[in-house]
């Protein structure tokens, strides 16, 4: 397998290969960041049973999803979602998918019924790659980098999203979608 051509930028999808076998084993990663400092980016499929009241004091009853972001910083708490044309302070990474913003204008605008909940991700630390990093982890085919819509991002199962993204790659990428869990049992 070579490594693919689309570049990890803002708002891509990394993927993880199916020999990765650490936290990132079945991963799938929206990148928010990839500049000259390195990459940042949240895990978008390992669901946490915590609703947004429950670890941002103060915070309404938002029935949005919690999920571990990454393995770095899991005190800190981030979002992404699609309302960025009304949250002040949120950052496009990819048409209709945002990062963050104020929390104060979350909580108002969902007090007034404007949002969504559905379109907001919230989570629990984040993955982070030093420069350089990461395009040596995509060469040594770690990774699989497509493209990030708001669809795939917001309304798919946590559980499938593996699957559907490589999937929907298709040729060898589809193949890999079928690749047992564990290969010790096929």
């Amino acid at each position: 397998m070579k490594f693919n051509d689309i570049k990890p930028d803002k708002g891509k999808l990394l993927i993880s290969a199916p020999n990765l076998t650490d936290f990132f084993k079945r991963t799938v990663i929206i990148l928010v960041e990839n500049n000259e400092n390195g990459s940042l980016g949240f895990v978008i499929n390992k669901p946490l049973k915590y609703k947004v009241n429950e670890i941002i004091e103060g915070f309404p009853d938002f029935n949005s999803g919690v999920y571990i972001g990454g393995p770095v910083q899991t005190d800190v708490v981030n979002f992404i979602h699609t309302a960025g044309d009304i949250i002040e302070g949120a950052y496009e990474i990819e048409k209709g998918i945002y990062w963050g913003g104020k929390y104060e204008s979350v909580k108002l605008l969902y007090e007034s019924g404007k949002l969504n909940p559905d379109k907001f991700i919230f989570f629990l630390g984040y993955a982070g790659w030093s420069p350089n990093q990461l395009t040596e982890e995509l060469i040594a085919n770690s990774w699989f980098v497509t493209d990030a819509t708001p669809d795939i991002v917001f309304n798919t199962e946590s559980q499938n999203l593996w699957q559907k993204v490589l999937r929907n790659m298709g040729g060898e990428y589809s193949i890999m979608s079928t690749f047992p869990e564990d290969p010790t049992v096929n």
